[in-house]
């Protein structure tokens, strides 16, 4: 290495250095008093974001989806990881896989000794299952479904689970209205409520 590289890399480890201690100022204390990067969120990051859906259906947005227009979706989107059969793949480098991507099946076996969780088994509320797919899912391209979509989705796998029937549309009013197999098995938390949400 040259003198000249190695000058040209100390100078540009002082600049680098100096920017960070820029960036975050110490107190007396030893911890930074502001770190000075990024941005503050606006109204519309923060609308953005402002997705959840409560278990009764408040959030859900405008749309609607069918078993026959989710079975398209299904297959382009989420199939290659959950499997056409909604049993999950096997084998995925580097993510969870088969048993792990399960979406149906497994009713009654909570109780036993190999629980299988499953959306079919496990989830207790239908708008939970539209609620996941639109902020995480899919796994490549999260938040990037529309809700028409969405509510597709979640038709499809509500009815290949047989929790409602193929000819249903699922929109915000219908959604919230689906019965999970597994809405009584968890049970209420009597604890006092600490943290209650501001109207």
């Amino acid at each position: 290495m040259s003198i000249r590289t190695r000058k040209f890399r100390a100078a540009r480890a002082a600049a680098a250095a100096a920017g960070v201690a820029a960036a975050f100022a110490v107190t007396a204390g030893g911890y930074p008093d502001r770190f000075s990067i990024g941005a503050a969120a606006t109204a519309e990051d923060v609308r953005a974001v402002d997705i959840a859906v409560m278990p009764q259906g408040r959030g859900l947005p405008p749309g609607r989806g069918t078993w026959a227009s989710g079975k398209k979706v299904y297959e382009t989107y989420c199939a290659a990881c959950h499997g056409l059969d909604l049993l999950g793949v096997k084998n995925l480098a580097d993510m969870p896989s088969g048993a792990a991507l399960r979406l149906i099946g497994g009713r009654g076996t909570l109780t036993s000794a190999r629980p299988v969780l499953t959306v079919e088994s496990y989830w207790p509320y239908a708008t939970t299952l539209y609620d996941y797919i639109r902020r995480a899912m899919p796994f490549n391209a999260p938040g990037s479904l529309s809700n028409d979509d969405v509510y597709a989705i979640s038709a499809y796998i509500l009815a290949e689970a047989k929790i409602i029937d193929k000819r249903a549309v699922m929109d915000a009013n219908t959604l919230a209205k689906v019965v999970m197999p597994n809405h009584d098995g968890f049970v209420a938390d009597p604890r006092p409520e600490r943290f209650k949400a501001q109207p």
